[in-house]
């Protein structure tokens, strides 16, 4: 089993006084491991950045402990701690260039000269800026400053690295270039990355775990795979991905929608519940090949699939996506009567 490399227990952070304080992090309970790129993801507002800033010791607790490696680093300031943070602003040094920028902080840790030279030289190779080296870093793209900002936090060999959304500045692109950049420099280095953003891809593609954050508190803490596919409320399954929502009763075999049509389901509770299935899980066949009736009212091209929206019998929309075959189309068009199957396993009943 894994060592903790970060842990947060019944954290809580408030601004304000009396009635009018605000938690921006409430009762948050969270282990990270070692060696693990672990995102803490959600909107703006949710307690992400403010959890990040404990870590980090820029901010304090209001009540709650963190912990680093086992030890309570609660009061612990932050130059105090085996932790550096790479922001979204990266505060780079214009007037110095990259090997300089990089150096920097080894130089304010009174490292040997020879150690600094050695360490950004591994580090230049690591971030593929050896060529780069003698340029001020003014004079780099939005990309290759992003790296010097990581070849300049990663130097120090910190424990952990924080990361406060520092591809949000960088175009779409240049972005995904580097969301596997990240994970390549993470596996290579062994270090604990806790990186925080709010754009659900970037969680998914990097992430070894996923911890999910909304009105400051955690709603779900798993692997990519299963934070997507095994959602445990409607924040979750919403915020995660596109799916569809469809109110139901509980009956034996499954659940019955307001359509009439039963469907079979992963965990089951008495009542009215709330079924996600994700789009990519609908399955379009003929009318009357014994599914849920549907009328096609609009398709909308994607490029890789095809979006179709559906109506059910009691108005209740589905979407489904359909991959598109080389050199043509779906097949479909508005107004067309179908049937729709949910792939097996693939509907889910909500806690709420």
């Amino acid at each position: 089993m894994s060592k903790i490399a970060v842990e947060a227990r019944n954290a809580v952070k408030a601004f304000g006084q009396g009635e009018h304080a605000v938690r921006a992090l409430d009762d948050v309970s969270i282990t990270i491991h070692q060696g693990e790129f672990f995102t803490l993801l959600g909107p703006s507002g949710c307690g992400k950045t403010t959890l990040l800033r404990l870590i980090a010791g820029f901010e304090t607790p209001t009540s709650g402990t963190i912990l680093l490696d086992g030890a309570d680093i609660t009061d612990l300031p932050p130059n105090k701690r085996p932790v550096n943070t790479v922001f979204q602003s990266y505060a780079l040094f214009p007037h110095l260039t990259v090997a300089q920028n990089i150096a920097f902080g080894l130089e304010m840790l009174s490292r040997p000269r020879a150690e600094v030279a050695e360490r950004v030289g591994r580090m230049l190779a690591l971030v593929k800026l050896e060529a780069l080296a003698e340029r001020k870093t003014s004079q780099l793209s939005g990309g290759q400053q992003q790296r010097v900002a990581l070849a300049r936090a990663l130097a120090p060999q910190p424990k952990v690295l924080l990361l406060d959304e520092p591809l949000s500045a960088l175009d779409l692109q240049l972005r995904k270039e580097m969301q596997v950049e990240l994970k390549r420099l993470q596996v290579e280095t062994g270090i604990t990355f806790v990186f925080v953003t709010h754009d659900q891809e970037e969680a998914l593609t990097m992430s070894d775990r996923i911890g999910v954050m909304s009105a400051g508190k955690l709603q779900q803490v798993g692997a990519p795979r299963d934070i997507y596919t095994r959602p445990l409320n409607r924040f979750v399954a919403s915020f995660i991905g596109e799916t569809n929502f469809m109110a139901g009763q509980t009956v034996p075999g499954g659940v019955r929608l307001g359509c009439g049509a039963t469907v079979d389901v992963v965990g089951t509770r008495p009542g009215a519940v709330t079924l996600t299935v994700r789009p990519e899980q609908v399955r379009i066949e003929p009318a009357g090949a014994g599914g849920i009736p549907a009328v096609l009212t609009s398709l909308v091209y994607f490029g890789t699939d095809t979006h179709c929206h559906l109506a059910l019998s009691d108005g209740a929309e589905v979407v489904a996506r359909v991959q598109n075959p080389t050199g043509g189309d779906v097949g479909l068009v508005q107004g067309q009567a179908v049937s729709l199957r949910f792939a097996p396993g693939a509907a889910q009943v909500l806690e709420d």
